[in-house]
């Protein structure tokens, strides 16, 4: 059937939004984060063709942060398959997402790629493999939203370097085990411009699509095999939401990734994919309006991998 049934949700879901009382508030230890209104919503839904729908702030373009840590695990499992997960675990990790000492009890194998140092894993690994993970990773948004003007935020990437040195530990204790392979000063650099990426609710709804379609890019090639595409959202819904992914699971119950920077993407597979967006976050690091409008939005249409 199809779908102009995505646009009233959405209005509705918006008009809720409004209501809700406490928005939490934006990440502070980046000053271009801080500054961002808690009042600020976006949300748009793409279905498998590139249609999109939105509402309120679904052009704005906000800081990615986390988000990409998924673009960045599929373009590196699509380049080494299984060996990737020798390196990295695939568990829910329990602990802060910047956690050492899980990392020494562990012998230096992060527990998941979307805890920070097994994100600084994957973007070595695809480092090692392209020889610019971040241009690799912008490419393959430029290309998969449409949008040719997606760019690195300099300022951004600049404050995360910045207050990096919990990154730097990370990686120079991977490091001493043999499981980072590039200069940790390159390694880092390559990291933080990957989290300084700007996009859009649209921008990203539509990135997203490979894993509602299987694997399959937007010009109908094949990126992840459908195996590795159900790989990536099993540890999205497990993983995605820092230690938070229990209670996303069962409010939401799709796979999702957030980032510090108030945006949440989700995937219905086989149906369309979501992003959602806005600045004020709870105390683990997701976006309060974020994740109550994706609640909304499974209750509303029934959409769910349950």
């Amino acid at each position: 059937m199809g779908t102009p049934t995505f646009q009233p949700v959405l209005e509705r879901i918006a008009e809720e939004s409004e209501r809700i009382p406490g928005r939490g508030r934006p990440a502070s230890y980046i000053p271009a984060l801080a500054a961002r209104d808690p009042r600020s919503f976006g949300m748009a839904v793409a279905e498998l063709d590139g249609t999109v729908y939105g509402v309120g702030d679904w052009r704005e373009p906000f800081s990615t942060q986390s988000i990409t840590k998924v673009f960045t695990l599929a373009l590196d499992l699509a380049r080494e398959g299984d060996a990737l997960w020798e390196h990295v675990g695939r568990e829910p990790s329990g602990n802060p997402f910047n956690s050492l000492v899980q990392l020494e009890y562990e012998g230096g194998i992060p527990r998941n790629p979307f805890i920070n140092a097994g994100a600084l894993v994957v973007t070595d690994r695809l480092h090692t493999r392209t020889g610019d993970a971040a241009g690799e990773l912008l490419a393959f948004l430029r290309s998969e939203s449409g949008n040719p003007d997606l760019d690195f935020d300099p300022q951004i990437a600049a404050s995360e370097s910045a207050h990096g040195n919990r990154n730097a530990a990370l990686a120079h204790f991977m490091a001493s085990y043999g499981n980072i392979d590039n200069p940790v000063p390159a390694l880092l650099d390559q990291y933080f411009r990957q989290c300084s990426l700007t996009a859009s609710c649209a921008d990203l709804a539509l990135a997203a699509g490979f894993l509602a379609r299987h694997g399959v890019r937007a010009d109908g090639t094949r990126l992840l095999t459908r195996s590795q595409a159900k790989q990536v959202n099993a540890v999205m819904l497990t993983c995605g939401t820092y230690d938070a992914a229990g209670e996303f699971a069962y409010r939401v119950g799709l796979p999702g990734k957030s980032g510090v920077g108030g945006g949440i993407i989700a995937v219905v597979p086989g149906r369309c994919t979501l992003c959602v967006w806005s600045p004020g976050l709870d105390e683990r690091g997701n976006s309060v309006a974020g994740v109550a409008a994706l609640d909304r939005f499974t209750t509303l249409t029934g959409l769910s991998v349950f």
